[in-house]
């Protein structure tokens, strides 16, 4: 028929003979990594301060807007896990991004 076809037909006929004991599954375990840390308003603020960093760069360098940033900082909202990690990446020193400048 097709290749999807063909797929789920081998993936069933597998774990029918899973099921009857004639074979053994594959099993793999692997790390998870931990949920980032949870950064406060005052955090956001302090991470970007020890940077010496404006909003407006700061929000460049997470790839988000400076109304983010803003919004972090005071309160309103908190970053999204993918922000956390990523300022956890920065606190921590792991993550440096670099600047470019432009010619005018």
């Amino acid at each position: 028929m097709g290749k999807f076809f063909d797929d789920i037909k081998a993936g069933l006929e597998e774990a029918i003979e899973f099921e009857k004991g004639k074979t053994t599954l594959r099993t793999r375990t692997v790390e998870l990594p931990t949920p980032p840390e949870q950064y406060a308003s005052g955090d956001v603020k302090r991470i970007r301060e020890e940077k010496h960093l404006s909003q407006s760069i700061f929000a460049m360098w997470l790839n988000v807007s400076v109304k983010t940033v803003r919004s972090w900082e005071s309160g309103e909202r908190i970053p999204s896990h993918a922000a956390l990690r990523l300022l956890e990446l920065i606190d921590k020193g792991i993550y440096h991004p670099k600047m470019h400048r432009k010619s005018a």
